[in-house]
Formats: C-alpha cells, structure tokens, sequence
C-alpha cells in the first residue's frame, strides 16, 4: 500500500511539472534570418523553416518567429533579448542552425554535418575538376582564364591563395549592408552569367542553388564538396541552440531530433544538402556543466 500511495504521489508530481511546462510554451519560437536560403526566409522556404514546422506540429504548438539577420548582433537581437516584450519573456527560444560548440550559445547534438564546396557549370572547360586536389593542379593555360569567386574571411579563401589562385580571385563580402542580398547569388546568378568560372561556398548553399538553377534554367552546374586538410577545417557539424542553463529545453529538442532525424535527412537531400556522416559524435558536444 506505501509504496502504490508513493507511486502515485510521484505520477502526481510528474504531471504537474509536465503541465507546467505545457503551459508555459505557448509556441515553438524560432530566431531565423528572413533572407538566408536554403536555411529560412519569412516564406518560410528554408530547411530549417521545414524542420521547425516539424518540431512544432510534434509539440502540437504553432511557430512564431523572430527575423533577424544572421549577423553580428543575432544573437543578441534573439535568442537573448527579452528586452523588447512587454513582460519580459525572451523573443525566441531556439536558433535551427549553428555550428557545433558555438560559443554564444548552449548547442545541442549535431544533427547534419556538411562541408564547404566549390561550383561551375557543366560543359564550360572545368568538366574534369573533380576534386580540390584536381583544381590546385589545373594547367596555367587554364589556369589563366579562370575567375574564382570566394567570400571573405570563409575558410576556402585561405585555401585558393595558399594554391596559387589568389590573382584570378573575385571577393565577396559574407555581411553586406543590404539586408536582402544573399549569398547564394554568386552560385544563382553570376556562376550562370559567367561573371565568375568557379565558386567557393558552403555546401549547402551551393547544392541548393545548383538544383534551383537547373529545375529553372535547365543549366547544369556541378558542386564538388571539399575535404578538411590537415591545417583546414572544411567540413563542420550543425546542432541547433538554446540559451545557456535551459538544460530541460535542450533535452527536448534533442529528442525532437532524434525522433524525427530520417525526416530531418530527407528534407536535408530535398534541399541538395551534401550531407556527412556525423562522426566521433562526442567530440562536438560541450561538457555538461554539473
């Protein structure tokens, strides 16, 4: 009989603290970039748009969304402001995509792990690039006519000057002033128009706009993921992020991944996401601070 009432007064216990936190998450609240395709826009046409109306729908929550651009200052404006709320709640409760051990931030474990890449379009001269170790040894007499688009301060831009390729560089700027500018433009736009031959950018956008391209235009542009090299990091692994100390909520939104991580995958391919195996998983996960 005590230990029945015990079980019982523990059930009790458990359903209150349940519906406690039931009652305080009114919505599943995103901080998103509302220019930032494939990860999101106010269409809410990202992967990540798609992986929260996931997590939403399994919470049985509606999503509202904080828009901000992913720049410095995001966080800030976000995940931790609860400055500009009438009762002092915070704006939004998770970020979908970050890097692994981010340091603004708590991340959970990585759900999808991608890599940094580089672009043309098929059938221009570049067809037998394959691979970085093939472009670091193309002919000078190709060599010459190449124009090489990279983004500032990216990891490929140490890369193409370190290989001989820094006089027929073309610089972008990651952050400009203009808010609705995204970088996908240079794989989108300019790789097709021949303004630049080659473009360095991150996998997933450049798998995403080579597909967008090719479904619209029907022009063929090729995306060869690159590899880390034993002093370049080119490959990372992307977790999603809380604010430090919301340890339950953490919990919870690495069970909504690990529920839902074919789903996950599946959206990933659909947006021609280049996706690695997640390796030595615990390597990316911060030390739990108990």
């Amino acid at each position: 009989m005590r230990s029945t009432f015990l079980a019982a007064l523990l059930l009790a216990a458990l359903t209150a603290v349940s519906g406690s936190r039931a009652a305080e998450r009114t919505a599943f609240k995103v901080c998103a970039d509302p220019y930032n395709l494939p990860m999101s826009n106010k269409k809410e046409e990202g992967y990540e748009n798609k992986i929260a109306r996931l997590f939403a729908d399994d919470l049985g929550l509606p999503i509202e969304y904080t828009w901000f651009p992913q720049r410095i200052g995001f966080i800030r404006k976000t995940l931790r402001n609860n400055l500009d709320t009438p009762d002092g709640s915070y704006a939004c409760d998770v970020v979908m995509g970050v890097v692994t051990g981010f340091e603004l931030a708590d991340t959970t474990k990585p759900y999808y792990r991608s890599t940094w890449a580089f672009a043309y379009v098929k059938g221009r001269g570049l067809d037998d690039i394959r691979s970085q170790e093939d472009l670091a040894h193309i002919d000078e007499e190709r060599l010459q006519k190449i124009k090489v688009g990279v983004f500032d301060k990216s990891p490929t831009a140490r890369w193409v000057i370190e290989h001989g390729l820094m006089e027929h560089m073309v610089p972008y700027q990651a952050q400009t002033g203009a808010f609705e500018a995204y970088v996908g433009e240079m794989v989108e736009k300019d790789l097709p128009a021949g303004k630049i031959d080659i473009a360095f950018i991150w996998g997933p956008i450049a798998g995403y706009f080579a597909k967008k391209v090719k479904e619209e235009t029907g022009t063929e542009i090729v995306v060869v993921p690159m590899h880390s090299e034993s002093h370049m990091q080119f490959e990372y692994p992307i977790s999603m992020a809380v604010r430090f100390g919301e340890k339950e909520w953490k919990r919870q939104i690495e069970e909504l991944i690990d529920r839902h991580q074919e789903e996950i995958n599946a959206i990933l391919r659909d947006y021609g996401v280049p996706l690695l195996p997640i390796e030595n998983i615990d390597l990316f996960l911060k030390e739990d601070d108990d």
